[in-house]
């Protein structure tokens, strides 16, 4: 039975909910691999005095219902810098050999630890350290520089590295701990686009809204979707 989210047109009535049709869209490139990170994202930021700044990151989670995205980055870094002053940002995913992409724009927040904390457990030592290691976005005399900061932390870990810092001895003893300048971030979507390929630039675009009320610091209460067909 065909997959009605991976059809070539959208229905003449809008469907309710865009989420469900982005996540299939995001499954079908992920399990086609598409491109070599079929889950990247391009995440924008505003700064307070109105420059924006774009970045790609990877969708490590995309929660259909009920409606937000998860990626992960230092704490410490421009873009968390950028959305402690101002949380509203756009992310836009573009699969050019499947004719398809999906914007969304939202609200941000920190992921909830337990939930940083799982995902941490799962990445492989190296990448464990890396988020030790990097000051992100922090000016850096020299590559040297770099690696010997990794040797100190990893060292201050309980860690043995070598000295580029492509291996890491593993006893099966030391635990890497998240830390606290690292974790997720949750992108709450109120407003979402889809936009399909078309010939002759007769492409198919539907952009869909809702209301975001904050319930906690990870959790909004979503009202309806609201859908409207648009001319490309």
């Amino acid at each position: 039975m065909t997959n009605p989210y991976l059809a070539q047109h959208l229905p003449d009535v809008l469907p309710g909910d865009p989420m469900h049709w982005a996540a299939a869209w995001l499954d079908e490139a992920t399990s086609q691999s598409v491109q070599r990170n079929p889950n990247s994202m391009t995440l924008v930021t505003v700064a307070d005095n109105g420059q924006p700044s774009a970045r790609v990151v990877l969708c490590k989670d995309f929660v259909a219902e009920p409606g937000y995205l998860v990626f992960y980055t230092n704490y410490k870094s421009r873009k968390i810098r950028e959305l402690d002053t101002n949380p509203q940002v756009a992310v836009t995913f573009h699969w050019d050999a499947l004719g398809r992409q999906i914007r969304i724009e939202g609200t941000a927040v920190l992921s909830p630890a337990a939930e940083s904390d799982a995902y941490f457990a799962s990445r492989n030592r190296g990448s464990q350290l890396g988020a030790w290691g990097s000051d992100q976005s922090a000016p850096l005399t020299s590559r040297e520089a770099l690696l010997r900061q990794l040797r100190e932390r990893a060292h201050e870990l309980g860690l043995n590295v070598s000295d580029d810092v492509q291996s890491i001895e593993n006893d099966g003893r030391t635990i890497i701990p998240r830390p606290g300048h690292w974790g997720g971030v949750r992108v709450w979507a109120s407003a979402v686009e889809l936009w399909i390929e078309g010939g002759d630039r007769i492409h198919e675009r539907g952009r869909w809204q809702r209301t975001l009320d904050r319930k906690n610091e990870h959790v909004f209460v979503a009202g309806e979707w609201r859908g409207t067909r648009l001319q490309p």
